[in-house]
């Protein structure tokens, strides 16, 4: 059977690796010229660590864990409020849960499946025309199978601003649940001697951090602030981008006119709103969405990725032995759905930690918060809901595929 996926960052190359496992014929489409390097770090918990141990490709994660020590929370003036561990932030499981790298995942995903399923980079789908025993996909640039090309179903995991979505089932608006911020993230010099730690500095409305992804030379800048309405008309200009940071941060202290600065000289700026993503069904005919294309919960929650592996291999696992991809698409979501519900609800906690709107959430935040951490050392100060959602399924076994059957 030949599956298409749209997407090569998460969702995207562990649905390969299944598929692939249990006999799919796999092509991936990726818009980008290649596997995308760099990015934030990215935390992977629970139930998505037994996903990569299946894979065999956690010792390799492992390897890439950034181990942060320590962050530390700043006043609006420039003073130290707090610091606290990793662990007392999120209620992970030091020597368990693990952060690394959004790139550097994606690449050890990539390299998982390179030799075994096709891939066209430098494309993404323009149409697609689902006639009932099969799909017929159109690309956007001819791929050397013609202007169009037969799957037997399609799978969108192209990320918040779907692509697949968008053709199948209507515009993102329809889907997009505006958290009310808008953040900026880039690379400047390490020139401060940070290593294996975070600084975040907090004013009401507007969040500046900085962080150090274990020793190297480079950091990572991020500035947030918060918007009424989604600023849609900067997401595609980086000059506008540029310009709507410096306005909202251009009277602030501590380290901002560097992060400034630094933006204004990042030639990888990533620029974004917080949403998530809330649809009534994830699939259409034999069309299926995965990852942040069917449910984003936002960086808030800090379960993207890990909510992404649990549901490309939900979903393999429903196409392995299926005869009816309608049926497999139906399960995948029924099985998986409370599990992302629970995680998009940890989007609440996290941004009220992260991002206080008021001047009283941020009093209470650095003055109360942070300072009782250590006693809320076990399920962190985004609380026991937290470790409740990373482990909130369990994973079916591995299929049995000594005899495929036909879809």
């Amino acid at each position: 059977m030949k599956a298409l996926i749209s997407g090569a960052s998460i969702a995207g190359p562990a649905l390969a690796y299944w598929l692939h496992r249990y006999g799919w014929d796999v092509t991936v489409v990726e818009k980008a010229a290649a596997v995308r390097a760099g990015g934030y770090p990215i935390d992977v918990r629970g139930t998505a660590l037994d996903v990569l141990d299946r894979m065999g490709v956690l010792p390799q994660v492992r390897a890439a864990h950034i181990d942060t020590r320590r962050l530390t929370f700043m006043t609006p003036d420039g003073r130290t409020a707090g610091r606290i561990s990793a662990e007392q932030l999120t209620g992970g499981v030091e020597g368990r849960d693990l952060e690394l790298p959004r790139g550097r995942l994606t690449t050890i995903l990539f390299d998982a499946i390179r030799d075994d399923v096709n891939w066209i980079f430098n494309n993404s789908i323009a149409a697609i025309d689902d006639h009932g025993d099969g799909v017929t996909v159109t690309f956007t640039n001819r791929t050397g199978e013609g202007d169009t090309t037969e799957f037997d179903l399609v799978i969108g995991a192209d990320g918040l601003h779907s692509n697949t979505r968008r053709l199948v089932f209507g515009p993102e608006e329809q889907f997009n649940r505006y958290l009310g911020y808008c953040f900026a993230g880039f690379t400047i010099p390490n020139d401060l001697g940070l290593a294996h730690e975070g600084l975040t500095w907090s004013a009401p409305g507007r969040m500046a951090a900085i962080y150090a992804p274990g020793c190297t030379d480079t950091l990572h800048g991020f500035l947030m602030t918060s918007r009424p309405q989604p600023p849609l008309a900067e997401l595609g200009d980086v000059e506008a981008q540029r310009a709507l940071m410096a306005g909202v941060f251009g009277g602030d202290g501590w380290l901002i006119p560097k992060l400034l600065d630094g933006m204004r000289a990042a030639d990888d700026v990533f620029f974004d709103v917080t949403s998530q993503i809330h649809m009534p069904v994830w699939s259409r005919g034999r069309v299926v969405l995965a990852g942040d294309a069917a449910h984003a919960p936002s960086f808030f929650s800090g379960q993207g990725t890990s909510i992404a592996l649990v549901g490309a291999y939900m979903l393999a696992t429903e196409l392995a032995t299926a005869t009816d991809p309608t049926a497999a698409f139906a399960a995948y979501e029924q099985k998986t759905r409370d599990f992302v519900r629970m995680n998009q609800a940890l989007a609440g906690s996290g941004g009220t930690t992260l991002a206080p709107a008021t001047n009283r959430a941020l009093w209470i935040r650095n003055n109360v918060l942070l300072k009782l951490a250590p006693l809320l050392a076990p399920t962190g100060l985004l609380g026991r809901a937290g470790r409740k959602a990373a482990t909130g399924i369990t994973l079916p076994p591995v299929k049995s595929m000594d005899v495929p059957a036909p879809l």
